[in-house]
């Protein structure tokens, strides 16, 4: 996931704090029915994850069935985001100063995310997680470590069961990959052209369109196991729409409507929540749905998104706010998933009695997002920008890295 939040400043030390907050560059401004879209899925995937403790293995029985989908939309709007934020800016930047920025504006949530994992590891014992138990602490301690440096793990340091590579915070994977585009585009992608982008996103397509219709389950799920299955669905989902999304800043277009966050918000729910499509679990039609959500609809979701940039009024402070919270509720979520999910199945939980404990779940993965988000993440960026991003504001970069 990768912050849109922008603000104008001038270029000066006084700025730092605030390119470090929002890893935006100063002077441009702000896209704030991006930042909501991006928190409009985030609170869709901790729904999913919720609904998924009940869907007992059987994608057919899974509530808000797309909600995997949100990964890939997060992975558009970062190369939008990417794209618009920098582009412009090499030659007064370097490729170390991009690598800055990035950290400090994703690394914070990244580590608390890892901590929270550790601190809830050995709750979700039990039968579902029977790994836990014969973990020792030692060992817990040394994953949650390289978990905070994003480090993919390797299946031996699986304390979980589930072909993790980070296995006390799994959303982490995406994380991974959204570095791994990040540097693709430092070293890369940002000297191509858009013809040359282009040809690439096609590429990148025919890659998407062979998981999601001849994988074996036929859809995109997947990407977070350290494998050659696991890196081949990951690099799927990451390369066509992070390439889409810089190319869609790039060409300008734009779709101007009187509403666009709720026009924009209203699609991006109804393609996350539809029912999984075919008669059976891996049918080729709920593949093909996947790939055309990525290929087009969320192109389009974001064309609308970003045609209006500041603006005022009731929904752009749901927006701003829904934006502000969705990468603190993405990266501490899902511990407090094992837990609901393990108390489900070994407990074998009617969702009778399941349902108002996971709507006390989603409220307070809410609460937890906010409370990281205004008492640790949004302080520690902005120290870190006043101690790493200072000299490199006095100093611009003369190189293009």
């Amino acid at each position: 996931m990768s912050g849109v939040t922008v603000t104008a400043a001038p270029l000066d030390v006084s700025a730092a704090a605030a390119t470090a907050t929002d890893a935006i560059a100063p002077a441009k401004s702000h896209y704030v029915v991006l930042d909501g879209l991006r928190g409009v899925a985030a609170l869709m995937v901790v729904m999913f994850h919720t609904f998924e403790a009940y869907s007992f293995g059987d994608p057919t029985r899974q509530i808000i069935n797309h909600g995997y989908l949100a990964v890939d939309f997060f992975f558009l709007l970062s190369g939008f985001v990417i794209a618009y934020a920098y582009d412009d800016r090499w030659g007064r930047m370097g490729a170390w100063d991009f690598y800055k920025r990035r950290l400090i504006r994703l690394q914070p949530m990244v580590v608390l995310g890892s901590v929270i994992g550790a601190a809830l590891f050995y709750l979700q014992a039990g039968a579902l997680f029977p790994r836990i138990a014969a973990t020792p602490v030692w060992q817990m301690l040394l994953v949650m470590l390289l978990g905070c440096t994003l480090l993919p793990l390797p299946k031996q340091l699986d304390v979980r069961g589930w072909d993790e590579i980070h296995p006390l915070n799994g959303p982490a994977w995406s994380l991974f990959y959204e570095y791994v585009a990040n540097v693709a585009y430092a070293t890369v992608l940002r000297r191509l052209s858009s013809r040359a982008l282009a040809i690439l996103a096609v590429l990148a397509a025919v890659l998407l369109l062979e998981v999601a219709l001849l994988g074996e389950r036929r859809d995109l799920v997947g990407g977070w196991s350290l494998d050659a299955a696991g890196v081949h669905i990951g690099l799927a989902r990451l390369c066509y729409p992070f390439l889409a999304g810089m190319l869609l800043m790039r060409s300008g277009w734009r779709l101007r409507s009187p509403q666009p966050f709720a026009i924009s918000a209203i699609l991006l729910i109804v393609a996350l929540a539809l029912p999984r499509l075919g008669d059976t679990p891996h049918h080729w039609s709920n593949g093909l749905y996947d790939a055309a959500c990525v290929l087009l609809l969320f192109p389009l979701v974001v064309a609308i998104g970003a045609g209006v940039k500041a603006a005022t009024g009731v929904s752009m402070r749901v927006a701003r706010f829904f934006g502000d919270l969705s990468f603190p509720l993405y990266i501490t979520h899902y511990p407090l998933i094992y837990l609901y999910t393990a108390w489900v199945i070994d407990h074998k939980v009617p969702a009778r009695i399941g349902a108002p404990v996971g709507v006390a779940l989603v409220v307070t993965a809410v609460a937890v997002a906010y409370a990281s988000l205004k008492l640790y993440d949004e302080p520690v960026r902005r120290w870190l920008g006043r101690r790493v991003l200072a000299s490199a504001v006095r100093h611009p970069a003369s190189s293009a890295g």
